[in-house]
């Protein structure tokens, strides 16, 4: 009997945690209609069309009403459409789905292509950590802080 009970133990593990479907992060499958600017994208999600604001990072403005065109917003912009528009992407949503102007917020995915994060490297986008989407803040920090370090992208044509 003592040995039934340690096999079944051994094949139950009650001690693991068990991962449902539900503690997986959200996500949904998209097609890229426009990128409306460095940071937004319009996408196709099933029959909904909607607007996607990349979480964690922040690109110079270029289509801001009444702010004008900032330093380095039309190559963000410019390389975010080369990259995304027309393509199908994977959103990965944050523990807040949609921000005040009711855009959804992910993170967003070209295969194993990290967008988001693409951006920054780049030296296009800075960091914005937004509690409670903050999942991958230490990341896109670090790649930050090496972008400006190397003068990458805005860190070395754009003064504060």
């Amino acid at each position: 009997m003592a040995l039934l009970l340690i096999a079944a133990a051994v094949l139950l593990r009650p001690w693991e945690e068990v991962v449902t479907p539900a503690a997986e992060p959200a996500g949904a499958r998209a097609y890229v209609v426009r990128a409306v600017d460095g940071d937004t994208i319009e996408a196709r999600i099933g029959d909904a069309l909607e607007d996607v604001r990349y979480i964690g990072v922040d690109t110079p403005e270029t289509v801001k009403p009444g702010t004008p065109v900032q330093c380095f917003g039309h190559r963000a912009s410019d390389f975010d459409r080369r990259l995304v528009e027309g393509r199908r992407v994977r959103l990965v949503f944050g523990v807040e789905r949609r921000d005040v102007y009711d855009r959804l917020l992910a993170y967003v995915y070209i295969g194993h292509r990290f967008v988001n994060a693409e951006l920054v490297r780049r030296g296009l986008a800075r960091t914005l950590a937004i509690p409670p989407n903050t999942l991958h803040r230490a990341l896109f920090r670090r790649l930050e802080l090496k972008a400006a370090r190397t003068g990458r992208g805005l860190w070395d044509g754009c003064r504060p």
